[in-house]
C-alpha cells in the first residue's frame, strides 16, 4: 500500500507513529481520537499502512498503542480497541487509553478490558494523560501528552510521499536498467541489440531519481543527526524504520546499475555513431561510384571553339559544385572517424580504418577524375583561344596581303615590308604556340583511359584527336599560303624598293651632272697666265669631263635598270619619264660647254706658247726672226681669242649661257692684252735695226 493512493486518508491523522518508544524499545502508535465519528474503516486503512512501515524485527518488539480518548466517547474508544485485535494482535504489547477529564464507569472499562484481556491478547489501560509518563519517557511523548517529541504529521506525510515515491521510481528503475543492462550482456551481438532496443528508454530520468534520493537521504541524515544530537526531531524514518538504510542501498543499486547503464549507453551511442558513419559513408561512396561517375563518363568531349569549351567548363562547374556537397560530407565523415579511432576500442579500429580507407580511396579518386577533367577543358580552352587568335592574326595578314602595294616612296615600302614581317613572325610563334599547345592537349587526353572506369573511350578520344589534328593541320596550310604570298609580295615590294632607288639616284645623276655644268661654268674660267698653265688646266678639265662621263652613263645605267623593274612589275614609273630627258638634256649642255672650255684653253696654250717663244728669242739673232708673219699669228690668234671670250655659249635649244661674270672674263682677257702688248714691243724693237741698217 502507497501513502499517494491514500492520501485523503492519512491527511485526516487518524493515527501515526511519532518516532517515539517505550520501556521496551517498542514503537508507539498514537490513535487520537476526536468528537467527530471516526471512520473505522479508514482508521483501518490507515493503522494497516502504518504497521506496513516497521521492519519485522521492530514489530517483534511489540507497539505500544495510546488511544487518545479525551475528545471522543468510551463506545468510540472500546470499538478502537477492539479492532486493534483484528489490525494488529500480534504486534500490540500494551494499548493505553488516555481518558478523558470527565468520569467514565470505571467499573464498566476496567471490567470490559479485564474480562478480553485473554481473548484481545495485550493489556489494556485506562490513564490520564498525565499519569502517561508512568509507562512512557516523557522524551518519548508527544506534546498533546505533556511529552517533549516534536511530531508535525504533514512534514512526515510529505517526506513520506518522497520515500514511496523514491522507493517505487528506483525499484522500477533498478529493474528497467537491470533488463537493459542485463540484455546488453547476451551473447550475440544481433540479441544485444534487438534487447536493447525494446528496453533502451528508462521510464524515467535516472538523474532525477538519484537527485531525489540524495536529498531525501541527506534529510534522514540530517533529522539522524540532530536526534542523536539531543534534540526533540526524533524522525519515524530513522535506521530503525529501514529508511535512511532502504534509501542508501536503493542508491548504491542504482549508481551501479546506472553506471553500467551509462556504459550501455555509451557502448550503444558508439556502435549507433559507427553504423550512421558506416551509413553515410555508403551514401558518399554509392553516389560517387554511381551518379558522380555517370556524369563524368558522359562528359568526354573539348568543344570545337573557345564558346564550346567555355559551355563544357561550366557544365563541368555545376557537376563539381555537386560533388562538393559530398566531399563536405567526407570532411566531416573523416574528422568523425579519426575521432572515432583516437578514443574507440580495439574491436573498433579494424572496421573504421576500413571505412576510412574506402571513403578516402573513392573520394581523392573521385577528385582526381574532377582535376583532370577541369585541366583537360582548361587546355582546350587555351588550344580553342591561341587557335582563335592565330586564325585572326591570319586573317589580318591574309587582308594585308590582297590589298594592291600603292607605296608613296621606299620609306614606306620597307615600313609596310617590316610590318609583314614582324606579321609573319607573330604568325609563326603563333603556330609554334598551337603545336605545343595541341601537343600537351593530346598528350592529356591518351591518359583520359585511365579514368574511364572501363568504359570504351577510344571514339570519343578520335574525335578529339582529329579535331586537333585538324585545326593544327589547317593551320599549317593557311600559314604556309600566307608565306607562299608574302614571299611574292616581298619580292615585288623589294623591286619597288629597287625602283624608287633607282629614280632617285638616276635623280640625283641629274643633279650632279647639272651642279657639274655649273661649277664649269662659274668656277672654270682661268686661262692660264703662262703655257705651262693653260696645260695643267687643260689636263684637270679632261678629268673633270670623265667626272662628268662617269656621272652620265651611271644615270643612264639606272634608268635602263628603271625601265626593266617597270617591266617586271608590270607599272609605269612616276619619275623616269622625264628623268632620261633631263640627264641628256643637261648632259648636251655640258658637253657643249666643255667643247667651248676646251677649245678656249687649246687656243689659250697655242697663243702663250707662240708668245713665249718670240718673247724668249735673244735680239743678237735677228735671222731668227726674219719672217714677221709669226708676230701676225699671234697677234690674230690673241684677238681671235679675246673675241672668244665675249662670246656666250650657244646650247643646242637655243639657250646662252656666260662663263663666269663679266668681271672675270674682263680679267682674263686684260692678261692676254699685256701679253700682246709685249709681243707687240718684241716686234717694233725687231724693227728700228732694219731701218737704220740703209741709214749707215
Amino acid at each position: 500500500m502507497e501513502a499517494s493512493v491514500i492520501l485523503p486518508i492519512l491527511k485526516k491523522k487518524l493515527a501515526f507513529l511519532s518516532g517515539g518508544k517505550d520501556r521496551r524499545s517498542g514503537l508507539i502508535l498514537t490513535i487520537p481520537l476526536c468528537l467527530e465519528q471516526t471512520s473505522m474503516d479508514e482508521l483501518s486503512v490507515t493503522l494497516d499502512y502504518l504497521l506496513s512501515i516497521p521492519s519485522e524485527k521492530c514489530k517483534a518488539r511489540g507497539f505500544t498503542v495510546i488511544v487518545d480518548g479525551r475528545k471522543s466517547q468510551w463506545n468510540v474508544v472500546k470499538t478502537v480497541v477492539l479492532m486493534l485485535q483484528n489490525v494488529v494482535p500480534a504486534e500490540v504489547s500494551l494499548v493505553c487509553v488516555v481518558k478523558p477529564d470527565e468520569f467514565w464507569d470505571k467499573k464498566v472499562t476496567h471490567f470490559c478490558f479485564w474480562k478480553e484481556k485473554d481473548r484481545l491478547g495485550f493489556e489494556v489501560i485506562l490513564v490520564s494523560a498525565n499519569k502517561l509518563t508512568r509507562y512512557i519517557e516523557p522524551c518519548q511523548l508527544t506534546e498533546d501528552f505533556g511529552g517533549t517529541l516534536t511530531y508535525d504529521h504533514m512534514d512526515w506525510l510529505n517526506k513520506r510521499l518522497v520515500f514511496e515515491k523514491f522507493t517505487k521510481e528506483s525499484t522500477s528503475l533498478l529493474d528497467e536498467l537491470a533488463l537493459i543492462n542485463n540484455g546488453s550482456d547476451k551473447g550475440t551481438q544481433q540479441e544485444r541489440e534487438r534487447s536493447i532496443d525494446l528496453n533502451f528508454l528508462p521510464s524515467v530520468d535516472p538523474e532525477t531519481v538519484l537527485q531525489t534520493g540524495h536529498e531525501l537521504l541527506s534529510e534522514l541524515q540530517q533529522r539522524r543527526f540532530n536526534g542523536s544530537d539531543g534534540g526533540v526531531s526524533w524522525s519515524p524514518m530513522d535506521d530503525e524504520l529501514l529508511a535512511q538504510p532502504q534509501v542508501m542501498k536503493l542508491l548504491d543499486s542504482l549508481r551501479e546499475q546506472y553506471t553500467r547503464y551509462q556504459e550501455v549507453c555509451r557502448q550503444r551511442s558508439k556502435r549507433t555513431q559507427l553504423e550512421e558513419i558506416q551509413q553515410k559513408v555508403m551514401q558518399v561512396v554509392n553516389w560517387l561510384e554511381g551518379p558522380g561517375s555517370e556524369q563524368l563518363r558522359t562528359q568526354w568531349g573539348i568543344g570545337d571553339s573557345i564558346r564550346a569549351s567555355q559551355a563544357l567548363q561550366q557544365k563541368h562547374e555545376e557537376i563539381e559544385s555537386q560533388h562538393s556537397e559530398w566531399f563536405a560530407v567526407y570532411v566531416e565523415l573523416n574528422q568523425q572517424i579519426a575521432a572515432l579511432l583516437n578514443a574507440g576500442d580495439e574491436e573498433d579500429l579494424v572496421e573504421l580504418k576500413a571505412l576510412q580507407q574506402q571513403l578516402s580511396d573513392v573520394c581523392y579518386r573521385q577528385a582526381s577524375q574532377l582535376e583532370f577533367r577541369q585541366n583537360l577543358l582548361q587546355a582546350a580552352l587555351e588550344f580553342h583561344s591561341v587557335a582563335q587568335d592565330l586564325s585572326q592574326q591570319l586573317d589580318g595578314l591574309l587582308g594585308m596581303l590582297c590589298v594592291d602595294v600603292a607605296p608613296a616612296d621606299g620609306a614606306s615600302i620597307q615600313q609596310t615590308l617590316k610590318l609583314l614581317e614582324e606579321k609573319l613572325k607573330s604568325v609563326d610563334l603563333g603556330l609554334q604556340g598551337l603545336r605545343e599547345k595541341g601537343q600537351s592537349l593530346l598528350d592529356q587526353i591518351s591518359n583520359q583511359a585511365s579514368w574511364a572506369y572501363g568504359k570504351d573511350v577510344t571514339i570519343e578520344n578520335k574525335e578529339n584527336v582529329d579535331h586537333i589534328q585538324g585545326v593544327m593541320e589547317d593551320m599549317q596550310l593557311r600559314k604556309q599560303r600566307c608565306e607562299d604570298m608574302v614571299d611574292v609580295r616581298r619580292l615585288k615590294m623589294l623591286q619597288m624598293v629597287q625602283l624608287f632607288k633607282c629614280e632617285e639616284d638616276a635623280a640625283q645623276a641629274v643633279e650632279w651632272l647639272s651642279e657639274l655644268l655649273d661649277a664649269l661654268l662659274k668656277t672654270h674660267i682661268r686661262l692660264g697666265d703662262d703655257a705651262q698653265e693653260t696645260k695643267v688646266l687643260l689636263e684637270k678639265h679632261r678629268k673633270f669631263v670623265d667626272v662628268a662621263q662617269s656621272t652620265y652613263d651611271y644615270g643612264r645605267q639606272l634608268l635602263q635598270a628603271t625601265v626593266v623593274l617597270c617591266q617586271s612589275l608590270r607599272c609605269t614609273s612616276r619619275s623616269s619619264g622625264d628623268t632620261l630627258p633631263r640627264l641628256n638634256r643637261v648632259w648636251k649642255q655640258f658637253t657643249v660647254t666643255s667643247e667651248e672650255r676646251v677649245h678656249r684653253l687649246e687656243t689659250a696654250v697655242a697663243f702663250h706658247s707662240s708668245a713665249e717663244k718670240i718673247l724668249q728669242e735673244c735680239p743678237e739673232q735677228p735671222e731668227a726672226f726674219n719672217e714677221m708673219e709669226q708676230f701676225d699669228e699671234i697677234e690674230a690668234v690673241g684677238k681671235s681669242l679675246l673675241d672668244r671670250l665675249t662670246v656666250p655659249v650657244v646650247y643646242p635649244d637655243g639657250s646662252e649661257q656666260y662663263f663666269g661674270s663679266p668681271s672675270d672674263m674682263a680679267s682674263a682677257a686684260e692678261h692676254i692684252r699685256e701679253k700682246m702688248k709685249l709681243v707687240s714691243l718684241k716686234k717694233q724693237q725687231l724693227r728700228q735695226p732694219e731701218a737704220t741698217a740703209p741709214e749707215s
